[in-house]
């Protein structure tokens, strides 16, 4: 894995310094400790740090093609290389390299912007076509790898984190207050925003074609929907394995070190047990325990371990939020208040004292529909369609009037007012509002007069609208796993893993969002074989029902948890009343901080209705004001 960034000036005249490229490629130093590569012609600069995979001996970027007109840097691994390079060598394409970079280069000049449509894998990539005086930035179809891009009118500059483009003094710090909002409504900043205003995120399945007369911006790729449930049970599973197990192996291919992220869910179990058929030597395994057993999932991976006979280690650790929010601010350089975040950057940290490359069964649960809150609104749209109208007109809306907001054993009911207010509001209502970390009517209570008038009418369910309007129609399961591959997987899941693995310097990989498996299973899987009997992942159940154990096959989902609660009632007790309440925070007029102290009381007592995760989220936004808005060095921070 690797980190690119890049200026490009508009007016030729205008020199990119050298010293500005070097600085933005020190701070992606962790994305890539193995090496640096600087290009540098006139108004032009890019710049690359090297996690070294493959071809270790010559595949130093920045690389260029035979006669030096167009220069490449990427991020990411293509892993139908060795195929396409050999079709371009047939097109008469001399190659000096066994790079996969190296194939991208020619395939751009033998495509040109659609040689992206022909690359399997992950990938930010940054072109410098000279002859044509364009940059042309793009990035993989699920969002695995990030990149951020700043365009004015005199240039233009890219980098795969927010930070290096910060390097250039020139780019303002200014607050984009609606994303500041999107933050608080989902715990990150989502879709092409960033907290700041003018940097922006090329969205995932999308390239980017910069130019001095233009800036020219198309989505490259998307799920198409096919009619689905044409053949039986057996075709699907057997499909889905063969593809499955081609997604593995092309994903082995590595000149270091590799194993596995292995938790003992379904889907690190899935990708376990293919890893364990295809290779030789017993698969790498990592896992993290914890001290409390509510969080603890370390029997299960040791189960899973022990089926397939691999080499494994694990660490029970003790997450330290303290020592953590340094590292959480360091390396997403936005506000994300995902504390899974924590438990992540732990299990890579152990991966790394073994290997370089770990794969992972991200995306499972978007692709093959084992969120629980899948079954409980499926659960909940049925019955509400056995209801008269006249009860979700009058009756239950009534009830909701008289049903308490907080403090009461009833407001834990089912699922609180969710389950009252799904029974009587249309469903496209319901969910997207569903979708938000702090509803409407807490930020109202929390946000100052002075922020919301910086905010507007600016409502945040409009990050996720236009990819419910694609799907409205389809089956509602459908429809729900579509909105988080689009959103919440590439906003959340995917820069989590992202920043927590590069932190440590791991390359992680994702055979589950193989762009043909995702393909297959929107396109061809029906609903009923993903969600079957209230049995989630039926399908993919399936694939692996002879491998393991019953326990594995039968589990729950349950994924990486933290004590949050128990965190801002302990050890961060006085950081939260120090950071979050000093006059620096008060000053700055976004909160209203007699309601905050009022919920913070609520949360000390451990009052039901109270907002630990929320009050998780404030600490770290006033954590990276403090140091991306008032400068404050890492080592500062006194936490």
């Amino acid at each position: 894995m690797c980190g690119i960034c890049g200026v490009y000036e508009f007016d030729k005249d205008v020199r990119v310094e050298r010293s500005l490229i070097k600085n933005m490629c020190d701070v992606l130093v962790h994305r890539g400790p193995d090496e640096e590569g600087i290009y540098l012609d006139r108004n032009i600069g890019i710049g690359h740090r090297r996690l070294s995979i493959i071809d270790l001996s010559t595949g130093h970027q920045p690389l260029c093609n035979e006669d030096g007109t167009i220069w490449i840097v990427f991020n990411g691994e293509i892993y139908n290389y060795l195929e396409l390079k050999e079709f371009l060598i047939q097109k008469g394409h001399v190659f000096k390299t066994n790079s996969d970079t190296e194939t991208i280069v020619h395939l751009y000049e033998e495509m040109g912007k659609d040689f992206v449509s022909r690359l399997r894998g992950m990938f930010s990539v940054a072109i410098w076509d000279s002859l044509k005086k364009r940059i042309i930035l793009a990035r993989d179809r699920l969002g695995k790898k990030p990149l951020y891009y700043f365009i004015n009118e005199k240039r233009c500059l890219f980098g795969s984190e927010l930070k290096a483009i910060l390097q250039d003094v020139r780019v303002p710090r200014e607050i984009d207050f609606e994303a500041m909002d999107d933050y608080f409504s989902f715990f990150c900043v989502p879709g092409e925003k960033s907290i700041f205003k003018r940097i922006q995120k090329l969205l995932p399945g999308h390239i980017l074609i910069c130019s001095q007369e233009k800036v020219e911006i198309r989505e490259y790729w998307d799920v198409i929907f096919d009619e689905q449930g044409k053949e039986g049970e057996r075709y699907y599973k057997e499909k889905l394995e063969e593809l499955l197990e081609d997604a593995v192996k092309c994903r082995l291919i590595s000149e270091v070190s590799l194993g596995a992220f292995l938790s003992g869910g379904i889907d690190s179990s899935v990708v376990v047990g293919l890893m364990s058929k295809l290779l030789k030597d017993p698969v790498l395994t990592t896992t993290i325990g914890f001290e409390k057993k509510e969080f603890d999932e370390s029997e299960f991976a040791r189960t899973v371990a022990m089926s397939c006979h691999t080499d494994h280690h694990e660490l029970i650790v003790k997450p330290e939020a303290v020592e953590m929010l340094p590292k959480l601010i360091c390396h997403f350089d936005e506000p994300f208040a995902d504390a899974s975040a924590i438990p992540t950057y732990y299990v890579s940290k152990k991966a790394k004292e073994y290997i370089t490359v770990a794969l992972t069964g991200d995306g499972g649960d978007e692709v093959f529909g084992g969120y629980n809150e899948y079954r409980q609104v499926l659960f909940e749209h049925f019955i509400s369609s056995f209801l008269p109208g006249f009860m979700k007109k009058d009756v239950i809306p009534f009830l909701l009037g008289c049903y308490p907001k907080q403090n009461s054993w009833l407001s834990s009911l089912f699922r609180g007012r969710d389950f009252f207010r799904s029974l009587s509001t249309p469903f496209e209502i319901f969910y997207l509002e569903h979708k938000l970390r702090f509803q409407v009517e807490d930020k109202n209570h929390m946000y100052s007069h002075d922020l919301k008038s910086k905010i507007g009418n600016y409502n945040a369910i409009s990050v996720l609208e236009p990819y419910f309007k694609r799907v409205q129609g389809m089956n509602i399961l459908t429809q729900m796993q579509y909105l988080d591959l689009k959103t919440y997987l590439p906003n959340d899941v995917l820069v989590k893993v992202d920043r927590m693995s590069m932190a440590v310097s791991l390359e992680t990989r994702c055979p589950l969002l193989d762009h043909k498996v995702v393909e297959f299973a929107f396109q061809e899987i029906p609903a009923n074989l993903k969600l079957k009997c209230n049995q989630s992942k039926y399908i993919l159940k399936k694939v692996m029902w002879d491998w393991f154990p019953a326990e594995i096959r039968k589990r729950r989902k349950k994924g990486f948890s933290v004590p949050v609660a128990h965190w801002l009632r302990g050890e961060l007790k006085p950081i939260v009343e120090e950071i979050l309440f000093d006059n620096r925070s008060r000053q700055r007029g976004y909160f209203d901080f007699n309601y905050l102290q009022s919920r913070w009381k609520q949360v000390q007592e451990g009052q039901r209705g109270s907002m630990p995760k929320h009050f998780w989220a404030l600490l770290i936004f006033e954590l990276w004001c403090k140091v991306y808005l008032d400068g404050l060095a890492m080592n500062e921070l006194k936490v």
